[in-house]
């Protein structure tokens, strides 16, 4: 039989990330920090809404319009406004994705042609890289500075655009290694993305997790005058623990929207109504479990920070800034990222992500997600110190 597949998807792997996922679940006992998969539960007042609307919604089981319910894409404006002080149109500017894996996949899919490129920060996430090239782009590495806590290095930016870039692909807080980008950053890469008419994509799941460094946070989109230039998409399944929900919302400039209306009609024709009731609760309803999350998730972060301190001689680490991952460097004698996470699970039970699937900077490094129960975070380093004392 002939070969049927496309060379594209034959061409990839599945993410790293769901990769040891799936191969830990075949290791029993194991504990697994890799994936980004935060442990609550949706809070009571969205399960609530849509309950009600269950019962009472005789529209609960349809489709919505391909651009997502009026009401939703209106409290979308409202957050986006309140948040960033730059007021858009819902039926102009507001999209509602199935979670901003599908958004960014959709806005990718309505940027590149063959051979396009997107610059994409070097460590970054694996995903997106996936994403880049099914649609037969090439993601250019943009190298972060370790030294310097994973900063951006500005200076090397204009150096790697050419004539096929379409856009910068951004995640801050970000993933994996935490980083805030400051502002003086984020308003350098959309100055120079405007001069050379580019799209800065803001994916943008942790902007409600920063600890302390929540003075540093930025959001470019509030900037008035990169409003054509900037792409921005949030995602409800951290913040709002509804990562099974799969809903999103994105920001974008008139002219963009009219594409990406294409490719989420002809791929998902909309995201799922019911979704849509639980993201309108989200946004309209109170907010208490915001900041909840955030502080159980800031006790998770000193707990294993706390656990690699004392394990110097296997890792090394910059502290995150926010979301809910850390990235340290192996500095136990390993062959590379792949073969140390294998050796991990298989002799010590705890999976993690290698760090080479997060660009070439990555290798050498493992990542951490700490939004797990607190007892996974501890037994995890139990018997990591087991395994290397």
């Amino acid at each position: 039989m002939k070969n049927l597949t496309s060379d594209s998807v034959a061409g990839i792997a599945v993410s790293a990330i769901k990769a040891m996922a799936m191969r830990a679940a075949k290791v029993e006992g194991a504990v697994s920090l890799t994936w980004g998969l935060p442990s609550f539960r949706t809070p009571e007042g969205i399960r609530r809404a849509v309950e009600r609307a269950l019962d009472n919604d005789p529209d609960i089981g349809k489709y919505t319009l391909p651009d997502g319910l009026r009401e939703l894409r209106g409290a979308a404006a409202e957050t986006h406004r309140a948040a960033t002080g730059v007021a858009v149109d819902p039926d102009r500017n507001i999209t509602i994705a199935a979670g901003n894996m599908e958004g960014i996949a959709t806005l990718l899919r309505s940027l590149i042609d063959a051979g396009d490129e997107i610059v994409v920060t070097d460590p970054g996430f694996a995903s997106h890289f996936i994403q880049i090239g099914l649609c037969g782009g090439r993601p250019v590495f943009w190298r972060l500075d370790e030294t310097r806590g994973w900063a951006l290095d500005l200076e090397a930016l204009p150096g790697l655009l050419t004539d096929r870039t379409k856009a910068i692909l951004l995640v801050t807080p970000s993933n994996p290694t935490g980083r805030i980008f400051t502002e003086a950053e984020l308003r350098e890469v959309g100055r120079i993305a405007a001069e050379r008419g580019l799209v800065v994509i803001l994916d943008d799941p942790y902007c409600h997790f920063t600890y302390e460094n929540r003075d540093r946070y930025f959001n470019l989109s509030s900037v008035p005058e990169l409003a054509d230039h900037v792409a921005y998409l949030f995602t409800f399944s951290k913040c709002h623990a509804m990562s099974g929900w799969r809903l999103g919302y994105a920001v974008l400039p008139e002219w963009l929207k009219r594409e990406v209306l294409k490719v989420h009609d002809a791929t998902m024709i909309c995201a799922p109504r019911i979704s849509q009731i639980a993201g309108l609760a989200a946004l309209s309803g109170e907010q208490a479990h915001l900041g909840a999350f955030e502080d159980r998730l800031a006790k998770r972060r000193e707990l294993i920070c706390a656990r690699l301190d004392a394990l110097p001689h296997v890792f090394d680490y910059v502290k995150p800034e926010g979301a809910y991952y850390v990235f340290p460097r192996i500095v136990a004698e390993h062959m590379d990222s792949y073969e140390f996470a294998i050796r991990l699970l298989e002799e010590a039970r705890v999976a993690v992500t290698p760090g080479s699937a997060f660009g070439p900077t990555g290798e050498h490094h493992v990542r951490m997600a700490f939004c797990v129960e607190e007892e996974a975070i501890e037994t995890a380093f139990d018997r990591i110190e087991a395994y290397f004392n």
